[in-house]
């Protein structure tokens, strides 16, 4: 199947999924931070309980997991689909088996919501686990995705 789109659309549709991802990046670590404050939140006592109450950490925490999650399927989906478009092949190796395996690791943990909202600890636990991986897979992947980024520069 090939598409017909001209060389310079084929060529700029490149640079949506780094520079989507990248933000998605920051949105993690600021994500995390938020779970951190939630946690913080749940083993406070007295004052500082309610200060941090004010907060609202853990509806942002939920609010900004959503947009991660939807954006992140989203991206990898796109992702594929333009390398798939220009080349008329995915490339079979570590960034895409990374990528699969972050929206895979995403899903399941946002998964996990209900079962934290009824208190169970061992959901929360999880959680807290693939989203700490998942945010050290995250970085790994921006520094091959730079290569790749290079890579399409040098080439262009």
């Amino acid at each position: 199947m090939n598409i017909a789109l001209s060389p310079s659309v084929k060529y700029w549709l490149n640079f949506i999924h780094p520079v989507l991802m990248w933000a998605l990046l920051l949105l993690s670590i600021y994500a995390a931070y938020l779970g951190l404050q939630v946690q913080r939140t749940r083993h406070a006592e007295g004052e500082q309980k309610k200060e941090l109450i004010k907060g609202k950490y853990n509806v942002k925490h939920h609010q900004i997991g959503s947009i991660l999650l939807g954006l992140m399927v989203a991206g990898a989906i796109a992702a594929m689909a333009v390398t798939y478009i220009n080349n008329g092949k995915l490339f079979f190796g570590s960034h895409l088996l990374a990528g699969l395996g972050m929206t895979s690791i995403i899903a399941f943990s946002a998964s996990l919501s209900p079962f934290m909202q009824k208190g169970a600890n061992w959901a929360r636990i999880t959680h807290i686990v693939l989203n700490f991986a998942l945010l050290g897979l995250f970085t790994w992947q921006a520094i091959t995705g730079v290569q790749i980024v290079q890579k399409l520069l040098t080439n262009a």
